[in-house]
């Protein structure tokens, strides 16, 4: 019997991920039963037991996304001297890792790909 997901990504905390661990390595619970119970995917169940017994507890911690940094400054109308120079600095850095990678935005959002 598949599982049923749940609309988009679900977010589980580090307490929960070690009780549903602990429920197979400790309990001795089948993987795929706790994994039906939870209803979460077996294989995902059995990369965080993986990473549980190479790492311990501190692999269980969800990874922060940093996000756009330059949201924060396009969303304002009005910026002081110093941030628009912090601004300008991390669009020309975006645009120096684009150029590395062989490829740049023309003006109309169209990609252009430079071949080495």
């Amino acid at each position: 019997m598949p599982r049923i997901r749940k609309g988009p990504n679900r977010y589980w905390s580090k307490d929960e991920k070690l009780r549903i661990i602990k429920r197979v390595v400790i309990d001795g619970e089948s993987a795929r039963q706790v994994a039906l119970n939870e209803d979460i995917s077996s294989g995902m169940l059995k990369n965080w037991i993986k990473k549980y017994l190479l790492n311990g507890e501190d692999s269980l911690e969800n990874k922060r996304k940093p996000g756009n940094p330059l949201i924060k400054y396009s969303r304002r109308k009005e910026l002081t001297p110093l941030e628009q120079l912090e601004y300008e600095n991390m669009k020309l850095r975006i645009e120096n890792e684009r150029l590395k990678k062989g490829y740049m935005m023309k003006g109309d959002g169209s990609v252009v790909i430079y071949k080495k």
